[in-house]
């Protein structure tokens, strides 16, 4: 195989500003770049002109049919393809794509999840071009990025939420600058997402019904080697795995995506890729694209890349960190400090209207990343607690403490912060620890939300974040305009602010016990543990205030989103408890009482030979193993029960809520019994590969 050149390949399957520039007028170049940029309404003749270039471009690259690529409420993409032919009077067929048939498309809306956005017997949705992000042709088809809605208008989708969310945090942004004397076409938020992986054999996978059920091991005693000696962080990657990121990263680097870093985790089996930061929006597209062709591309390699956020019980899990960043149109980063006072002073505004948002919407931010897969992963040792607090290190800390108390910055040299007067001292981009505890933790020039799950969408935790962010820069322009005393009210806003939200402030050890007493205890954070904690705080009135006044979801909306959700939760989980019965009953219990049988039939030939062979090994296991089989018998009869007794609950927040307090405390009960008895059973007798296959078949 010849060696790759980047730059040739690079984005050469995606419709993107080059070959806008090079195959439609100036003129209707100009206009599209009006609308991507400022936000200005698509002119139809514009959207002819381009559908035309994007039809005759695709068809020259091999696509034969093009789809409205959409992102529904189901956390993984859809698409129905259409082909380009048409048929001609003479017989034939002609290739055409007009512009109505890029703005709008009607998939279909009948089996999606709606949470009451729509009657049954209403089928109807209605999918729009988002001209922001760039189509791509997959699998010879083109691809269009869009928005998805009911029949009456209401989002069904990730994407519509998350550009409100991106234009109400522009709106908000452009207001603070202008009174810095700064005037911006616009401000985008960027993300880089860090996405985590495991692979394991494919061969393996298809013998386990739980990995191909539900994503993850609900059984499964440890090998004696897991991740103890963390010789796998960082080391050196395997062949196969080696063909494989190669592979991945040409077919990412094709469809435009900024795959950069790439390494092995720190569970065995475990990987990381990540790319370089792009507009949030299209780093959302990028994100679900990624997933999709991660586990495409391990397929042809004869493994299985899992997603879901612990596959492995007592083995790390998989996150997604979400680096998000604000910055406007001439590149400016809004949370780098600057060079001068006055950028100075606008760094730390900016910064304190994050740490305010976060404070005042923690409940936002933690539910943004609620699912059954993440519940298992957040606050064990390994990914942030559920707990949120904001990572700032100790130089940054140390001046808004100056702040704070009007005293002289102790740095390089002792400056008294009063802003737009005096500077902030310079400090370079990383002066401070990652604090891989943290759940938001500033990095230099960006935040690191590190909660997320790693099949998580993106899109939900940053409609939280820039909505959040949105409302509080609304509160700090309405107080700063017309202020007669900028400099004194600016000054005076950045001190109030930090002596308000210090308790989100926390630099120390997330894992420790003392940090969940001191946060819950004497802050008063919040700790919402479980989804189901979590989820109703969505509709507390004042986030409802705050998602509908940025007009990010309408009411009817919101009320969808937190039964689709639950809905998700509690499908999840009973799907898990489905599975753990059925492989108890078909394939456990046979197998032990197979092993018992034998060990009997041995025991009893033993015996028969001397009377002064003791089978003690034999007796011991048969014992044991007997007395399990009892156990599991009660535990899956007990878990049964608790799945039936669902159905007689008619609202999702009690099911929900006797899912986390009865149905997943018997599975965890279940567990225990079984994975003592595979520990206990001859390997050749136990129906399923083994945490160590699994974990170790890779390599």
């Amino acid at each position: 195989m010849g060696k790759t050149n980047v730059p040739e390949i690079f984005g050469s399957m995606v419709f993107d500003d080059r070959v806008m520039r090079a195959r439609l007028s100036a003129k209707d170049y100009n206009s599209l770049r009006k609308t991507i940029d400022e936000n200005e309404k698509l002119d139809e003749t514009v959207a002819e002109a381009v559908a035309k270039e994007m039809r005759d471009w695709a068809v020259e690259k091999g696509a034969t049919h093009f789809t409205h690529w959409f992102q529904p409420l189901t956390g993984v993409t859809a698409e129905k393809h259409d082909s380009f032919i048409t048929p001609s009077p003479d017989g034939g067929v002609i290739m055409e794509f007009s512009g109505k048939e890029l703005i709008k498309g009607e998939p279909d809306a009948s089996s999606f999840p709606s949470g009451g956005l729509r009657a049954t017997f209403e089928a109807r949705g209605y999918t729009a071009w988002d001209p922001t992000s760039y189509a791509f042709i997959k699998d010879h088809t083109l691809c269009i990025p869009t928005a998805f809605c009911s029949y009456s208008g209401d989002a069904l989708d990730k994407k519509t939420p998350l550009l409100r969310s991106m234009e109400a945090l522009d709106r908000q942004a452009k207001r603070i600058l202008k009174l810095f004397g700064k005037e911006v076409k616009y401000v985008r938020t960027s993300v880089g997402p860090e996405q985590e992986y495991f692979l394991i054999d494919r061969e393996m996978f298809e013998k386990r019904p739980d990995l191909v059920y539900t994503g993850r091991t609900l059984f499964g005693a440890m090998p004696p080697k897991g991740q103890e000696l963390d010789d796998h962080y960082f080391g050196v990657i395997k062949p196969r795995v080696t063909a494989f990121m190669e592979d991945l990263n040409n077919e990412l680097w094709k469809l435009g995506i900024l795959a950069k870093t790439e390494h092995n985790e720190v569970a065995p089996a475990q990987h990381e890729l990540a790319p370089i930061f792009s507009t949030t929006n299209v780093a959302t597209d990028n994100n679900q694209l990624m997933m999709e062709i991660m586990q495409k591309v391990a397929r042809k390699h004869g493994m299985v890349c899992l997603l879901h956020e612990k596959p492995f019980a007592g083995v790390n899990g998989s996150g997604k960190h979400n680096n998000w960043s604000m910055a406007t149109d001439t590149g400016a980063n809004l949370l780098s400090p600057g060079d001068t006072p006055y950028e100075n002073a606008q760094f730390l505004l900016f910064l304190t209207a994050v740490i305010k948002a976060v404070d005042d919407y923690q409940d936002l931010l933690r539910l943004s990343v609620a699912t059954a897969g993440n519940d298992h992963r957040l606050g064990a040792n390994e990914a942030p607690p559920a707990i949120i607090s904001v990572f700032l290190g100790d130089e940054i800390s140390a001046v808004l403490e100056a702040i704070k108390t009007d005293s002289p910055y102790q740095g390089a040299e002792k400056v008294t912060m009063k802003l737009g007067v005096s500077t902030l001292p310079r400090f370079s981009r990383d002066t401070t620890d990652r604090n891989r505890t943290s759940p938001f933790a500033f990095t230099g020039n960006k935040f690191e939300f590190r909660s997320l799950g790693s099949s998580n969408s993106i899109a939900c935790c940053n409609i939280m974040l820039n909505t959040a962010v949105a409302e509080i820069l609304k509160q700090f322009a309405d107080k700063l305009e017309g202020a007669k005393d900028f400099e004194g009210e600016l000054h005076a806003l950045i001190k109030e602010t930090i002596a308000k939200h210090e308790r989100i402030l926390f630099n120390g050890n997330g894992y420790t016990d003392e940090w969940v007493k001191e946060a819950t205890e004497v802050r008063g954070l919040s700790n919402l543990k479980t989804t189901v904690d979590a989820m109703p705080h969505l509709l507390d009135a004042k986030n409802k205030d705050i998602l509908m006044a940025h007009k990010v979801f309408t009411e009817s909306e919101l009320n969808s989103r937190f039964e689709i959700m639950l809905e998700n939760y509690c499908k999840t989980v009973n799907i898990e408890g489905l599975t753990m019965v059925d492989m108890v009953r078909k394939n456990y219990l046979p197998a032990i009482e197979g092993y018992l049988y034998d060990l009997a039939q041995t025991t009893s030939l033993m015996k028969s030979v001397s009377s002064n062979v003791k089978c003690n090994y034999e007796i011991s296991t048969m014992e044991r193993l007997s007395e399990l089989t009892d156990y599991i018998l009660e535990r899956v009869k007990d878990l049964e029960k608790a799945l039936e007794d669902l159905k007689g609950y008619d609202d999702i927040l009690k099911t929900a809520e006797a899912i986390r307090d009865d149905v997943i405390p018997k599975m965890e009960h279940l567990r225990k019994h079984v994975d003592e008895a595979e520990m206990l059973t001859s390997e050749k007798y136990w129906p399923f590969p083994s945490y160590g296959k699994l974990l170790f078949s890779v390599y």
